[in-house]
């Protein structure tokens, strides 16, 4: 996995993560309440806005970029077997890859909404 999905997995990972943690009762109103009222939290409002609309942007661009990339494999009859046996494994391969890219892309872009 190249470098840019390795980010967007880790953002994808983290927000699961966030979003399991805000899930589970064990931290009482009171003590959310002071964490969403200290200077850290405060700071990130206040940048927030084009924090998220630079992650949209980003993820949007990462989405088409996938399925850019699954139009271009998906036409796989057009490989000559008699030069190469081994190409259609190869283009299945980077077919998988493609639209590994476009899930972890698309849940990432959801999850972000």
């Amino acid at each position: 996995m190249s470098l840019q999905w390795t980010a967007v997995a880790a953002f994808l990972y983290a927000e699961v993560f966030l979003v399991l943690l805000l899930c589970i009762p064990f931290i009482s109103p009171t003590r959310w309440q002071k964490i969403f009222k200290s200077r850290l939290v405060q700071l990130a409002v206040a940048y927030g806005n084009t924090f998220f609309v630079v992650l949209i942007v980003i993820l949007l661009l990462l989405l088409l970029d996938a399925f850019r990339e699954i139009q271009k494999y998906g036409v796989g009859e057009q490989v000559d077997l008699k030069n190469n046996p081994i190409a259609v494994e190869h283009i299945h391969m980077k077919l998988f890859r493609a639209q590994r890219n476009l899930y972890i892309a698309g849940f990432s872009l959801l999850l972000s909404l």
